[in-house]
């Protein structure tokens, strides 16, 4: 029963990534990605729980610290005043999107089945699904034309790299989950600052619009 509940959580993950993935308005994926971060951290207290892995209860308030209050309010702040309606067609339709998720986590979970680590064992479709947010999250930039957008393609590979780490290392100290976090949040603010500069000089977000250099 308790892997049943493990496994949905991992399940709603991948949900939530696709809901991440679709959203129009990046302000609104930022709220999806605090409800990810979340579903994650409920992921991270089931895990510790049924396998006695403690230093997961550290990393679970590490993580809503930054995950959950921290990264989605700074990035709902700065988007605040930056909005291109062209720019927010995704690439693909939502139907299109859903499937290549689902084909992304069939594809993972058949990669990690001949992974035989203790813990892993009884959890492999948990740790595909922290592999399918690393491809996830690579779908959420290649086919988002909003640059803000794609921001969130790197928030949701993080959320994998975490969820992988806790599978893997456990037993590490929550300071490699806030140093790997603190890492992510100031890569994001480059990308935000990036993204500023670009919308500032030349008013969109489409990235179809930056693909001619001009002099």
């Amino acid at each position: 029963m308790d892997n049943l509940i493990i496994n949905n959580l991992a399940g709603v993950l991948v949900v939530t990534s696709f809901f991440v993935v679709i959203a129009r308005r990046a302000q609104t994926a930022a709220w999806l990605y605090a409800l990810q971060s979340l579903v994650l951290i409920f992921l991270f207290v089931a895990i510790a729980d049924q396998y006695n892995a403690h230093s997961l209860y550290e990393w679970s308030v590490s993580a809503f610290i930054t995950k959950v209050v921290l990264l989605p309010s700074l990035l709902f702040y700065l988007f605040r005043n930056m909005r291109d309606e062209v720019a927010e067609q995704s690439a693909l339709h939502p139907v299109i999107i859903a499937i290549l998720v689902g084909v992304i986590s069939l594809v993972a979970f058949y990669v990690v089945k001949p992974v035989a680590l203790p813990m892993v064992s009884s959890l492999k479709f948990v740790l595909a699904v922290s592999l399918a947010h690393f491809f996830i999250g690579l779908l959420c930039i290649v086919t988002q034309r909003n640059i803000l957008k794609q921001v969130f393609g790197y928030c949701l590979m993080e959320n994998g790299s975490s969820l992988t780490l806790a599978l893997l290392a456990h037993r590490a100290p929550h300071l490699m989950e806030v140093g790997i976090t603190v890492d992510a949040i100031f890569a994001v603010i480059v990308m935000i600052i990036l993204a500023k500069l670009i919308y500032k000089k030349l008013n969109t977000l489409d990235v179809k619009q930056l693909t001619d250099l001009k002099g």
